[in-house]
């Protein structure tokens, strides 16, 4: 079946960096659009980040382009999302998702940015 796991979350400084993983399982990694999302606590879902399958392109909301960067290795089955420069507003849940529009998404991983 279809799963997506999460890593590399944890907490960071204002200024800081963490880099994010999915690991993917049970469909054809390479032929998938991929993206990311994260939920602050109390309020709705925000998308983060996409990717097309070959890489070819990439897609940022204002709230993290130049600071965030999407990108994976179809070799590996592996999403990555690189953050930098976090602010405290980017604390929330992060879970990757198949396709530009989700239709599965992974339990998430919890990122808390505080002095």
């Amino acid at each position: 079946q279809v799963q997506l796991v999460e890593s590399g979350g944890g907490l960071a400084q204002p200024g800081g960096s963490l880099r994010l993983s999915c690991a993917v399982s049970g469909f054809t990694f390479g032929s998938y659009a991929m993206s990311w999302a994260r939920q602050a606590p109390g309020k709705g879902i925000e998308w983060v980040s996409s990717i097309k399958s070959d890489s070819s392109a990439t897609y940022y909301p204002d709230s993290v382009k130049g600071r965030f960067t999407i990108s994976r290795d179809n070799a590996k089955n592996t999403l990555y999302l690189q953050m930098n420069s976090l602010k405290p507003e980017d604390t929330g849940l992060y879970s990757c998702g198949r396709g530009l529009i989700a239709d599965y998404w992974g339990q998430g991983t919890q990122v808390t940015v505080t002095t």
